[in-house]
């Protein structure tokens, strides 16, 4: 046994609200404490599967959810590390940890006198008198278990287990790969005259990062997960929008040590595998089978419904951007990546707005605490005070307490704003601590952004993507904060998948919201607030551009549908993914050159590395949601406490303790309708 006084991980931390002693832990505590843990839960689990008493909700259900409590800890502590802070020490625990997380997370789920348990009293669940979270806990866990394979015979569950540890190894691997070859792209510009265009605030992060790397004198521009680059926006020189764009779209298809082509499609050929052993077709109908889609047939409806006129929307605004290039001479047939600059040239004709221009009014401190926590504040009653006593992962990342209205604690919020090399590229929420009335727990939420640092002494000033990344990352925080269940299975955002999306994407809304917007949009040397004028083309544009945003973010969908709807004989031999990728988005006519998909497969890491393989639909999924819950909050007044309390408590409060759609139709008093989904993103033709 490992000596828990030697080892931080091993006894609860003696921080306040148990934030996890961070300055105390290092690399080298982190497998011995895992080792520990994996043996503490089996045995934990072993006592419940071979009891000889009748099973019942107590002592097996229950029981259940009690265990396992050393592991949630270590495991949340070190994976909310190795995802924003990933140094070569890190990376080689996470490689060395999956196959041994993979294989005891198997030894649970698929135990087959635990599954015999549970699947005893799910049996007998109409006579026990159960209701609300406790029935739901034995539906969803029998489901769950029956769904990863438990009911399956020996020999079924040891090529499962196989599979599964294969795939933890090379989902790892597509990430390290990922991240090893971001960074060895980020384009090196000689002079700041290539950058023409980038503010001066851009202009110092570009020449920090170079400084970071050794290259006194010149400029580097990091890259972001995503295919663009928020600077094609506003650089001038065409060639260096081309480098930029052609660094983002090489990645992990270049030939070289971090190629992911061979690693994502080993993943599809064992997902495939795995979803045959499981009973399914495919991965994709694996897993949309216990989501609220329900079938993979269903996402493709939708996305195809949609593809059409989005398709028919970017060729239009295509267009109009070779209107301009034409009229001005220039000659050249548009490019993916003049796209966003051209775009803002047809932006500022037709509504006199120059988006690039609106960073002095973005000033991420004021964001953060005028706008994000104060629309927080004015709809739920919460307040947030910063503590710099207590101690976060990362001397770049804060700690605030979160406090409900009545003074009494909720949790704790981490925000980690900057971009740096051992953080995985994107913006994303995780939780170090989950509330739970079994354990007494409460909720520790990290939101993790990507934003440019500037110099020291430089104001850190926030594009308008920017600042709606942080609103909507936030909104997953609030819900990790507002889950009030009693089991740790329902716990923070753990929905199904293609809801998780709608509390952030609802929290949105408020970055125009008129009381919201004139707090924190303020000119940083002025205090002038954002122009009314201006407010109203911001309003008026929404719908601008919607064609290229929907059609990008579709036709990633669809490529992630189309490798997770491959059978196990489609995977049998060699994948060409360029040939792949064509094939893929012209069968659903989201082919434009001119508007590349949002994430090509070698770095797709929200599907081949992260949870969203075969569920990537879950954005415009949600949004239908989202879209019908802001026309409710219009009708119903907006920003009050009143619509905020009904929200909380009928929604991100539940957790994942009732099914999402009965949630929804607790709080909307109807399913949802996708009209005004169509008319935001202008598809209503």
């Amino acid at each position: 046994m490992t000596d828990a006084a030697a080892n931080p991980l091993l006894s609860p931390s003696p921080l306040a609200f148990e934030l996890p002693d961070y300055p105390r832990i290092r690399p080298e505590h982190y497998l011995p404490a895992f080792r520990e843990a994996f043996a503490a839960h089996r045995a934990e689990v072993e006592a419940i599967a071979t009891s000889t008493e009748t099973p019942t909700f107590q002592n097996t259900l229950v029981a259940l959810e009690r265990s396992g409590e050393l592991l949630g800890r270590v495991a949340r502590t070190f994976y909310t590390v190795s995802s924003a802070d990933a140094t070569a020490d890190i990376q080689e625990i996470d490689e060395r940890l999956a196959p041994l997380m993979s294989a005891h997370q198997d030894a649970v789920t698929l135990d087959a006198g635990l599954y015999a348990r549970v699947a005893a009293v799910h049996a007998q669940l109409d006579d026990l008198g159960l209701d609300g979270e406790d029935r739901y806990l034995v539906e969803r866990t029998y489901r769950e278990m029956t769904n990863a394979g438990a009911g399956l015979d020996v020999a079924d569950k040891t090529v499962l287990t196989e599979l599964n540890q294969q795939l933890s190894v090379l989902t790892t691997t597509f990430e390290k790969n990922l991240l090893a070859d971001t960074n060895d792209l980020a384009v090196v510009f000689e002079d700041a005259a290539e950058l023409h265009g980038l503010t001066d605030g851009e202009l110092s992060a570009a020449a920090r990062n170079a400084a970071d790397r050794g290259l006194d004198g010149k400029f580097v521009v990091t890259l972001t997960l995503f295919t663009g680059h928020p600077y094609l926006s506003s650089l001038t020189s065409r060639a260096s929008r081309e480098k930029l764009m052609t660094a983002s779209r090489s990645r992990g298809r270049r030939g070289n040590e971090n190629d992911n082509r061979a690693v994502l499609t080993e993943i599809v050929r064992l997902r495939a595998e795995r979803a045959r052993v499981l009973g399914y077709d495919s991965h994709a109908a694996y897993v949309t089978a216990d989501e609220t889609a329900g079938s993979p047939e269903a996402v493709h409806a939708l996305l195809r419904r949609l593809a059409v006129p989005a398709a028919e929307n970017a060729r239009q605004e295509q267009a109009a951007l070779q209107d301009i290039i034409d009229g001005d001479g220039d000659g050249f047939p548009l490019a993916a990546h003049d796209w966003a600059f051209y775009t803002e040239r047809v932006r500022a004709a037709l509504y006199d707005l120059d988006r690039t221009a609106l960073r002095p009014w973005f000033e991420a401190e004021r964001v953060l605490v005028d706008g994000v926590f104060r629309a927080a504040t004015d709809l739920y009653g919460i307040t947030f005070t910063e503590r710099p006593d207590l101690p976060a992962y990362h001397p770049e990342a804060r700690v605030f307490e979160v406090r409900n209205e009545d003074g009494s604690h909720l949790g704790l919020y981490i925000l980690d704003l900057y971009t740096r090399d051992s953080k995985r590229g994107g913006a994303w929420m995780n939780s170090i601590q989950s509330q739970s009335a079994l354990r007494g727990t409460a909720p520790i939420v990290v939101n993790n952004l990507n934003v440019p640092q500037p110099a020291p002494g430089s104001p850190t000033l926030l594009t308008l993507d920017e600042v709606t990344t942080l609103f909507h990352e936030f909104g997953h925080a609030l819900h990790g904060l507002f889950a009030t269940v009693t089991y740790p299975h329902f716990a923070g955002t753990a929905v199904f998948r293609d809801f998780v999306e709608f509390p952030s994407q609802v929290n949105e809304m408020w970055i125009f919201w008129p009381e919201i917007l004139a707090a924190y949009a303020r000119h940083i040397d002025t205090d002038e607030p954002l122009p009314e004028e201006v407010v109203a083309k911001l309003r008026e544009s929404e719908a601008f551009n919607q064609g290229f945003a929907t059609s990008e973010y579709l036709a990633a969908s669809w490529l992630d549908q189309a490798w997770h709807s491959l059978d196990v004989e489609d995977t049998a031999s060699e994948i060409d993914v360029d040939a792949f990728e064509a094939t893929a988005l012209a069968d659903i006519g989201l082919d434009n050159p001119a508007v590349p998909t949002r994430y090509s497969s070698t770095y797709f890491a929200h599907v081949f590395s992260g949870g969203y393989s075969a569920g990537y639909y879950s954005y415009i999924w949600s949004e239908v949601l989202d879209a019908d819950t802001v026309e409710w909050f219009r009708e119903n007044g907006g920003l009050t406490r009143a619509n905020g309390d009904r929200f909380r408590e009928r929604l991100l409060g539940v957790g994942g303790s009732k099914d999402p759609l009965e949630a929804y139709r607790d709080f909307r008093g109807r399913d949802a309708r996708i009209e005004p989904l169509l008319e935001r993103r202008g598809l209503t033709g």
